[in-house]
């Protein structure tokens, strides 16, 4: 079983397959399936690939019925064990998933609208490439939100500022120091890619390649619009993938990427593409808020009172700091916001969760006393 494993492994080093998935590994499931990659996902069906073959795949039934949630289905980026058949011919393999591995991490956000769920956006991710522009669309709370996505599961944010050729040196360097004033300990890198017309403000796209490491999976998040399309088509040195610009009317970017993908560069890092989100709701842990906005958790901790509400309490670090100017109050109100949607989302998710229990039981009950 080990040399079949080590096997495995070389044949899907290229798509990411480390030693940490193979310590993971269910060997009953790894005995009776191979393991393949899941490249994209669509609304009936998902790619997936073996580092040989790439097949349409669907899950199995058994998987189907025994997954409590969302969370238990595949998603772009999860290594699976799977069935591919008819692999000679590439255009009509097709594939039977029967599991999902463990995940090294797994970036979600809540579903949209109303809906108390998870939406799952991506597997497996060791960085995130956060896009932001220096146009209209640069917004530190929309820049918050994905932090606090990516901080919840462990994912390192790369923050990326991109069309800077739009504005003056001096204008970029002001919002790079804006951006590190709330992640000190992220990596930022301005950019434009207009190389051949503007070569002395592309060295950000250069610091770009040189970070992408083969093995290491890699995603591209922001809103429509902030140029991950044309960041993607750079990296890859081809105008793969179609990109459309920002409405000028509305400010917002048209949803260039329509589904996730994960796509292997030419040095061997995966890169997964992902659609932009305008709705960013969280559905994160209260201690990731507290590691996104640490500077505002460590002021709440220093308060003289421990139930202090940071209103007009004598004694407050938090007020202390907003008077001294040391934390902007808009920093504040987005920690207090992310505090009480965290809250909520996590006891109405709790109550749905309840709520689909006791509804399976009441059908299991009805179809016993019907056989009955």
């Amino acid at each position: 079983m080990v040399t079949q494993m080590t096997e495995i492994s070389a044949v899907l080093s290229q798509l990411g397959l480390t030693s940490w998935f193979l310590s993971h590994l269910d060997e009953s499931k790894a005995s009776r399936h191979r393991l393949a990659r899941v490249i994209s996902v669509h609304k009936n069906g998902f790619d997936i690939s073996d580092g040989n073959c790439h097949a349409f795949a669907e899950c199995s039934g058994n998987l189907m019925h025994s997954a409590d949630s969302s969370l238990d289905m595949p998603t772009v980026g999860d290594w699976v064990y799977a069935d591919i058949y008819d692999e000679q011919n590439e255009d009509s393999a097709y594939g039977i998933i029967h599991g999902v591995l463990p995940r090294k991490s797994l970036l979600k956000r809540k579903a949209a609208g109303k809906q108390i769920d998870f939406q799952l956006i991506a597997a497996n991710i060791d960085f995130a490439f956060i896009v932001q522009a220096v146009d209209d669309n640069f917004n530190l709370r929309r820049l918050e939100r994905y932090l606090l996505m990516v901080n919840d599961v462990g994912i390192t944010p790369i923050i990326l500022l991109s069309k800077s050729d739009l504005k003056s040196s001096t204008e970029v360097e002001a919002m790079v120091e804006s951006v590190t004033s709330i992640a000190p300990a992220a990596k930022v890198l301005a950019y434009s890619t207009m190389e051949n017309e503007l070569p002395d403000q592309n060295a950000g796209l250069k610091a770009i390649k040189d970070y992408l490491v083969a093995g290491n999976t890699y995603c591209l998040l922001g809103s429509s619009g902030v140029g991950k399309t044309t960041l993607l088509n750079s990296l890859l040195g081809q105008d793969q993938y179609r990109t459309q610009t920002v409405s000028k009317v509305q400010s917002k970017g048209r949803h260039t990427t329509t589904h996730r993908e994960l796509i292997r560069l030419q040095n061997d890092a995966m890169l997964i593409d992902t659609p932009g989100m305008r709705e960013l709701g969280t559905m994160s842990e209260d201690s990731s808020v507290d590691e996104t906005f640490a500077e505002v958790s460590d002021l709440v901790q220093q308060c003289k009172f421990n139930n202090c509400s940071h209103t007009n309490e004598k004694g407050c670090a938090v007020l202390a700091a907003i008077d001294s100017g040391e934390l902007s109050e808009q920093r504040f109100r987005s920690f207090i916001k992310m505090k009480k949607e965290v809250a909520f989302n996590e006891m109405s998710y709790v109550e749905k969760r309840k709520r689909d229990k006791d509804f399976g039981k009441m059908i299991k009950n009805v179809m016993k006393d019907k056989k009955r």
